[in-house]
């Protein structure tokens, strides 16, 4: 069973969606209990970090989420939510991700929506995939290049569009609204 964790986060329902559309049977849930029986956990988000992590803890998620020993996938505002700050807003993060998370340095072309390509993937999210695959992204802020760095994409600036630290996992982009490419890598978490 796969939790994917409820909060504010707009996109649990589309995540869901895609792991309905490759058959594995997954639940929505804020439970603790639930979350740490489950085989995987996956971290959606589409929001504002500052009120985002003000509701996960309240809900003592912020605790949860970095304890975990599970694979635990990060997507979008849940892979900045596991970094150790957040402009938006002066956010203080998980720190699961040692890095910080910036905003692109230019309001004319920001935020960052539609298809871009990723390159130097290195993790087994990737795994069975092209080089230089393009997947979907909406975001105004970028998580720094780091040691954790996976995949690379470049938009106004180069930022780290995937990262992996022990059994956490995180993309900004969206496999869910990615397409084919996009199945292949939540069918690649799931089989971690």
């Amino acid at each position: 069973m796969i939790a994917i964790i409820k909060y504010n986060g707009g996109n649990v329902n589309s995540v869901q969606n895609a792991l309905n559309r490759l058959n594995v049977d997954s639940v929505i849930t804020d439970d603790p209990e639930k979350i740490l029986k489950a085989d995987k956990v996956i971290f959606p988000g589409v929001g504002e970090a500052s009120s985002t992590m003000k509701l996960l803890k309240e809900k003592e998620l912020d605790i949860l989420i970095p304890s975990l020993t599970q694979p635990v996938l990060g997507i979008c505002l849940g892979m900045q939510l596991m970094c150790k700050g957040n402009e938006e807003g002066n956010t203080e993060g998980m720190g699961i991700f040692d890095i910080n998370v910036r905003k692109f340095p230019s309001r004319d072309i920001v935020p960052h929506i539609g298809w871009n390509t990723l390159s130097g993937q290195a993790s087994p999210l990737f795994s069975g995939m092209n080089e230089n695959s393009d997947v979907y992204f909406v975001h105004s802020y970028y998580c720094e290049l780091s040691d954790f760095t996976t995949s690379v994409c470049d938009y106004i600036l180069p930022f780290s569009a995937s990262l992996q630290k022990d059994n956490f996992y995180a993309v900004q982009f969206h496999p869910e609204k990615s397409g084919m490419v996009g199945n292949q890598i939540v069918s690649n978490f799931i089989n971690l």
